[in-house]
């Protein structure tokens, strides 16, 4: 079993009491960013076995909010560095996945870019956390086309580490993604890129569990899931007036159905958005115990 972190951008936001608007997470980058390295550190000592580098938003769509495109380079850096001093602390003992997001808004993938500009954006971000990074992981993809945009741009410009591709579903049970497109379709094209893990993330966690037992049945390499706490209307994004809307996942279930993944053939359990250190805990006693 391998155990991911849990939520960076929500867990920054709640302590620091900043808005959560504009450039999201990447504020953090720029000042507060001992924060970030104590977050980090809350997770390994609750159980993870990989942190995730803080570049969601260090991206020009949401840079560009503060003027900040020019600083892309900078920010993505800083972000490498602050996983990598983290996790050097623990002598090789823990991972770090190099966050690779949508390029616009999470859950829109009518807002999805075209290979050109994906491949532009991507080469900027793939080649600056490499340095830094043991895996990269594509997070929170929504739809077909979006797939292979990200791997297209891995294909190209990552030099050889492993990748991990996760998609976001539709909420309440559903095993589509944000798109409506089947997950058949999406492994499919995937498949043409050779990933080396397939997880869901940022999703519901009844819509995770519909979803893995699809993939289970197309694949045989790791699988695994990353749910978050709150369901998003059509429409949303991070800064209109659209409230998403938090749903009831308490400790006790998470790890539920963490477990539930487990015996569907999960292998990789962590957390999104809502989900903290407080939620990861326990999550990976569990698990760890029930394997021993």
């Amino acid at each position: 079993m391998i155990f991911l972190d849990g939520s960076l951008g929500h867990v920054l936001i709640e302590r620091s009491k900043k808005k959560s608007a504009g450039t999201w997470s990447a504020q953090f980058l720029l000042k507060d960013s001992h924060l970030i390295s104590e977050i980090y550190d809350e997770y390994i000592e609750a159980g993870s076995d990989i942190i995730t580098t803080n570049t969601y938003s260090t991206i020009p769509s949401y840079l560009s909010k503060a003027g900040l495109e020019g600083e892309m380079l900078t920010l993505i850096r800083r972000a490498g560095e602050l996983a990598k001093n983290s996790a050097l602390k623990y002598e090789g003992k823990i991972k770090i996945a190099g966050s690779i997001p949508p390029l616009d808004e999470s859950y829109r993938p009518d807002l999805v870019h075209n290979l050109e500009q994906s491949l532009e954006v991507y080469e900027v971000l793939i080649k600056e956390l490499n340095p830094f990074v043991d895996i990269y992981l594509c997070e929170t993809i929504s739809s077909v086309e979006e797939t292979k945009n990200v791997l297209e741009s891995l294909k190209r410009f990552n030099s050889d580490k492993p990748v991990w591709l996760s998609w976001s579903l539709e909420d309440f049970n559903s095993n589509k993604l944000r798109s409506g497109e089947g997950i058949k379709a999406a492994f499919l094209e995937a498949e043409q890129y050779n990933p080396d893990a397939y997880l869901f993330n940022c999703t519901d966690p009844d819509s995770i569990s519909k979803g893995l037992i699809e993939l289970q049945k197309l694949t045989d390499k790791k699988i695994g899931a990353y749910p978050n706490v709150f369901s998003v209307p059509l429409g949303w994004t991070l800064d209109n007036n659209i409230k998403n809307q938090v749903r009831d996942l308490s400790k006790d279930a998470f790890v539920e159905y963490c477990m539930e993944w487990k015996k569907i053939g999960a292998s990789i359990f962590g957390g999104c958005c809502g989900i903290g250190p407080d939620f990861i805990k326990p999550m990976t006693e569990k698990l760890r115990n029930i394997s021993n």
